[in-house]
């Protein structure tokens, strides 16, 4: 965690855009078969373990990540800078009522913090270079976008290059969290990695299939990950995934 916020403040003081990007059990199965989500995490310039899962499976392949970095944990911590050192943010995410309570939250919890612009998440592909200069003209030094996949890397693929923002972070269902819609799970849960497990209780009847293949299918890459191992995913621009920052 402090050599991401390390690589966000210096990405502040150089005004230069570094994209972060977040993996979790349910990405490690999906991207081997969606080339769009497999590219935009290459394209990230810090990919953040954000599932236990993940950290676990690093240290029986002998590649060990110092440990989880959850998007929400990193999307906190960001806050907490910004408001520490006067940076501006803008929220792109959620419904418009989850996103008016966000940003009551976020000014109770971070007293004076500079919201250069919000847009909520349901908007149009013919809106998206509307809002893409709205980012740009407000200025904001953080851009935190509340949105699924394939939306928010759809939507980075397209703008980020005209954004002018230096930190993109996409934060998933974090601002559901952050405004009291939806739980997290406790610390303890956290854990043990079973946040997952958390999720499924609150809502089992969308989410039971969904862990049921991701998790079966992680624990099976992973394995043969260890009997057979495989060459790392290489970028767009054709260098190998484990070359990148």
């Amino acid at each position: 965690m402090d050599d991401v916020v390390a690589r966000c403040r210096d990405a502040l003081a150089r005004r230069s855009t570094l994209l972060l990007g977040v993996l979790n059990a349910a990405k490690v199965v999906k991207l081997r078969k969606d080339p769009a989500l497999r590219a935009s995490l290459l394209e990230c310039d810090l990919l953040l373990a954000d599932g236990q899962s993940v950290v676990w499976a690093s240290k029986l392949l002998r590649r060990r990540l110092p440990e989880r970095v959850a998007g929400i944990d990193i999307f906190e911590q960001l806050l907490g800078l910004a408001h520490r050192e006067g940076r501006s943010v803008y929220l792109l995410g959620a419904r418009p009522d989850v996103l008016q309570l966000l940003e009551a939250r976020l000014q109770e919890r971070f007293p004076g913090l500079k919201i250069a612009g919000r847009n909520d998440g349901y908007f149009s592909d013919g809106d998206g270079a509307r809002i893409a200069a709205d980012i740009r003209n407000s200025g904001a030094d953080m851009l935190f976008l509340g949105m699924g996949s394939p939306k928010k890397e759809i939507f980075l693929g397209s703008f980020k290059d005209v954004l002018d923002v230096p930190i993109l972070h996409g934060v998933g269902g974090s601002f559901d969290v952050l405004a009291g819609v939806t739980k997290r799970a406790p610390i303890h849960w956290q854990r043990i990695g079973m946040e997952w497990a958390f999720r499924l209780l609150q809502e089992p009847g969308r989410m039971w299939r969904r862990y049921l293949t991701t998790n079966a299918g992680f624990v099976m890459l992973t394995v043969r990950e260890l009997v057979y191992p495989s060459p790392p995913f290489g970028s767009s621009s054709g260098t190998a995934a484990g070359d990148r920052p």
